[in-house]
């Protein structure tokens, strides 16, 4: 019986795999498309609570964490290159249960960070056509490219290096047009919470600001997601991923000092398209420059919607090929050999949660602010779990193949593991009830996980995690 089932599932696995043929240049335009809405819009929510000042703090805290994360989590991408990600990395390290765990959370991060960027987009499109209702026009990016995702993954990929140089090239015109008018009095002005100078209440802020801090990163790890479709996954992803995280943390630093010192930052810590506001103040409103940033500047919000639109489908492919949802959803298509099903399912929830104010607009925070959080907790729970995989099949198994070994090890990866946990305890602190709605995902999930184990005793022979 049982090698009539293992045949089965060599039957079954040509409708699961994936196509290799992602260069390096591609896999770093994924990498930084999937990050580069986070230049545009998200994290100046932040200044309202930590100022100017305090946000810097608290970015240059993400910014090392994030650094140290992509350098110790390559380690892990390159010794297991899976379309799950962290969750195969996870179900290696501690099984089916931890698999789930980092699933789970992966999915959250993934599946909530679209719509965020598709109200982006709407307020962005609203700028041009004020008639045009933003949530309308979100739903409309949705169904543009999950069917462009459909159609193909280098299509998609070639799609997405295109998209990401013209975001970079139009932050470097943002912030050459600003310049100007930069002063650095504008930048520092109730730089601290609202206030001039430092105070023990800094410290509230800073740390309330944390979850928009890593909006300017979140979603880099997703390059994982691709490696199955890597053609030298071993040699591509270690340079993508690094050369990815120097390229955004430039340019975090520059989009943010340039807006803050171009006139009242404050106009600008509650709002979704924080650069064309801050334009206005040097170039004024009908300026042909600000309309070009608002047309070119959509390019990075696309960038950014589209790659993790290509994320969140390999995660959820990689979930139901393993039996942690239902099978259907990691079939792919017949023609293009993408997970069309999972690719629908994902924009369904993500549509769902662009009209869903009332569910989602709760503590004082807009739509879009908690969809942010709700994506982070996903994110930093994730970062906690891939840490620890690292050092357990550091421990376990020591002869594992390591084409890229985390620099400094255990420094690296203890940093981030610990920045993590900081950052997720803060965020729980100030985040109570997203905190609360995201924990119930997690025990619905769980228990779904519980009752469908038969489904993953039948799913199809992973080879990649059966080494």
């Amino acid at each position: 019986m049982k090698s009539e089932s293992k045949n089965q599932h060599v039957g079954k696995v040509t409708h699961h795999e994936l196509k290799q043929t992602l260069g390096t240049w591609q896999l770093w335009g994924i990498a930084v498309g999937l990050v580069i809405s986070g230049e545009y819009f998200g994290w100046s929510y932040g200044w309202a609570s930590a100022g100017t000042l305090g946000f810097v703090i608290t970015a240059i805290f993400i910014a090392a964490m994030y650094t140290t994360f992509i350098f110790s989590f390559t380690e892990l991408t390159t010794s297991i290159p899976h379309a799950g990600g962290p969750f195969a990395y996870a179900r290696h390290a501690f099984g089916p249960t931890g698999g789930y765990l980092a699933g789970a959370a992966t999915l959250v991060e993934f599946v909530f960070a679209p719509p965020a960027i598709a109200l982006a987009i709407g307020a962005y499109l609203h700028v041009q056509f004020p008639g045009l209702e933003p949530k309308h026009a979100a739903m409309g990016a949705y169904l543009v490219f999950m069917a462009l995702n459909i159609v193909g993954v280098q299509i998609a990929a070639a799609f997405e290096l295109c998209v990401t140089l013209l975001a970079i090239f139009e932050l470097f015109v943002f912030m050459g047009v600003v310049s100007p008018g930069f002063q650095w009095s504008n930048f520092t002005k109730g730089g601290w919470s609202g206030a001039d100078t430092f105070s023990m209440g800094s410290f509230h802020g800073m740390f309330a600001a944390i979850p928009f801090a890593i909006w300017f990163f979140l979603a880099i790890e997703g390059v994982a997601m691709a490696a199955e479709e890597a053609k030298n996954p071993k040699r591509s992803i270690p340079i993508a991923y690094v050369t990815g995280i120097l390229t955004l943390v430039v340019l975090a630093i520059g989009v943010m000092v340039f807006a803050g010192a171009a006139g009242d930052w404050t106009k600008l810590s509650n709002i979704n398209d924080p650069l064309p506001q801050a334009m206005k103040f040097i170039v004024g409103e009908h300026s042909g420059w600000m309309h070009m940033l608002v047309w070119l500047g959509l390019f990075g919000l696309v960038a950014s919607f589209h790659g993790i639109i290509l994320g969140y489908s390999r995660q959820i492919f990689a979930l139901a090929r393993a039996g942690y949802l239902p099978e259907w959803l990691s079939r792919v298509h017949p023609r293009f050999k993408t997970p069309h099903r999972a690719i629908i399912a994902g924009g369904v929830v993500g549509i769902a949660a662009i009209y869903s104010d009332e569910l989602i607009q709760f503590g004082g925070q807009t739509l879009t602010a908690n969809i942010v959080t709700m994506s982070v907790f996903g994110a930093i729970v994730m970062y906690i779990i891939s840490m620890l995989s690292l050092f357990k099949l550091r421990r376990a198994e020591p002869n594992m193949e390591r084409p890229f070994r985390a620099p400094l090890f255990p420094v690296f990866p203890a940093f981030a593991l610990v920045a993590a946990v900081i950052c997720l305890a803060t965020m729980v602190y100030f985040n109570f009830l997203v905190a609360i709605v995201f924990a119930i995902f997690l025990a619905l999930g769980y228990v779904y996980f519980l009752m469908t184990r038969h489904q993953r005793e039948a799913a199809p022979a992973d080879a990649l995690l059966e080494e």
